[in-house]
């Protein structure tokens, strides 16, 4: 999933109002922002394979540092304990590990079976609904939608920019979800490594665009 996970980080502000979208949205993309630089290190691997399902063209061979089960329990809890150490406040804490979490069951919905439970087992398990592009999108922008909304409810502007970045948010996410699944594949693997990586600017938009916006909770 893509906007699914922003989805996540945007709903979340309904449940944990004194945490920045930033961080919300570095929860709920945590795996994805760790999986490119691995890639780039050569500690996982990816095969751009098109038609490999229908939604994606990508053949995830090997990535249990980032996506096992196993790895992503350890990381949750490790965001949590680390935002807890800064924050001292454990109901926030606990609730961004959920979130980080969260990737994983999302991913276990939509991936064919290609994430592991753990590094050590080759065991490997996905639903697929990535095997159905319609249903594809029916999930996860109705995923997105209720997320945008319960961000928008949970929030009001301070200004312009508060209202505005609000809305190029939104369709800067649709309009790069919808590249990202009818567009050609990427030319390379660091090709799409550094793609991921920009997924970071995203993560700094979150912090920025909630210095202009008020919580309501």
């Amino acid at each position: 999933m893509f906007i699914g996970h922003f989805a996540i980080g945007l709903g979340g502000k309904r449940a944990a109002p004194r945490v920045s979208l930033g961080t919300l949205f570095f929860a709920a993309q945590f795996l994805d922002l760790l999986w490119p630089t691995l890639l780039l290190l050569g500690v996982e691997t990816v095969r751009i394979d098109p038609g490999n399902t229908p939604v994606t063209p990508l053949d995830f061979i090997s990535y249990p540092y980032s996506h096992s089960l196993l790895a992503v329990l350890t990381w949750s809890v490790l965001f949590g304990v680390v935002h807890y150490v800064f924050r001292r406040r454990p109901i926030d804490s606990l609730l961004l590990g959920i979130f980080v979490f969260s990737h994983w069951v999302l991913d276990f919905v939509s991936h064919r079976p290609d994430l592991q439970l753990s590094p050590a087992l080759p065991s490997r398990v996905g639903l697929g609904l990535w095997y159905s592009r319609p249903a594809t999108l029916a999930v996860e922008l109705s995923l997105f939608v209720i997320g945008a909304l319960l961000y928008a409810n949970a929030t009001r502007a301070r200004d312009k920019r508060g209202r505005y970045g609000f809305i190029g948010l939104l369709i800067f996410l649709v309009v790069a979800y919808y590249a990202a699944l009818f567009g050609p594949p990427p030319p390379s693997i660091p090709a799409l490594a550094w793609v991921g990586q920009a997924t970071w600017l995203l993560v700094g938009w979150g912090y920025w665009l909630d210095r202009h916006r008020t919580a309501l909770g």
